[in-house]
């Protein structure tokens, strides 16, 4: 096919997301596929020998063109992208399922002892994690997943680029937290009812059959901000479950 390489760069320019070999491979399915693969191994060295203001990137099992991070406060007067902003305890639940997944809200809430129904609300708005059914127990709770966004946000090629403890521990690779594009703020107050397992009705998906497990009331303490759910402790011991 002629001119592959040109039209693979003009459909990876264009896209609003990285894209996949499969995605390409759809797109032009009179193209060999290794001659795909060679064309985006093209690109990419291309770009890394100019050096110049982006690259292509492998992200969430595809590729996208990013602007280098060193010209990042350059890009931020023009655009002024808005972070990602979660929650300390958001950035818990999260971690816990991106480590942890397939999992269900009973072992999420097992690991951290806090209830979490609205923290899973919340990324699930955010379309950093999903519903991938339920599990076949007593109950039958939902089971949850990160998402391609997740792995877009947090700059990661799949799942298995994420960074063990010990990688943190010794050779100081950045945690989630401290990946470009999110900010962690202090955890907050409730932003109104929520439905029980952290589930958004809008989402077009039934509510689990599980109730909402209740706890102490949560002692006084400074003024807190109302913007995002607010957590309560479980009447179990976690270590004892």
């Amino acid at each position: 096919m002629e001119d592959l390489k040109n039209i693979v760069e003009s459909l990876l320019f264009v896209a609003d997301e990285a894209l996949s070999l499969e995605r390409l491979k759809k797109t032009l399915p009179q193209a060999d596929p290794q001659a795909i693969r060679e064309a985006i191994a093209a690109i990419q060295a291309e770009y890394e020998a100019r050096r110049g203001g982006f690259y292509l990137a492998e992200v969430a099992g595809g590729f996208q063109f990013r602007s280098r991070p060193e010209y990042t406060a350059w890009v931020r007067r023009l655009v002024d992208p808005k972070p990602v902003r979660l929650s300390k305890a958001a950035m818990e639940t999260l971690a816990v399922i991106a480590y942890k997944q397939p999992i269900i809200r009973a072992d999420i809430e097992h690991l951290r002892g806090v209830d979490c129904g609205g923290v899973l609300r919340v990324l699930l708005e955010r379309k950093l994690i999903r519903v991938l059914g339920r599990k076949e127990i007593v109950g039958r709770p939902l089971i949850y997943a990160t998402t391609k966004n997740f792995l877009e946000t947090f700059d990661l090629k799949d799942l298995k680029d994420l960074p063990t403890p010990r990688e943190i521990e010794e050779f100081g690779k950045q945690p989630l937290e401290a990946r470009p594009g999110v900010e962690v703020g202090p955890d907050e107050a409730p932003a109104g009812p929520l439905e029980a397992d952290g589930y958004d009705q809008s989402a077009g998906q039934a509510p689990p059959d599980e109730e909402e497990p209740t706890g102490p009331p949560a002692s006084a303490g400074p003024p807190e901000d109302p913007a995002a759910p607010h957590e309560k402790k479980l009447d179990f011991d976690p270590e004892t479950t």
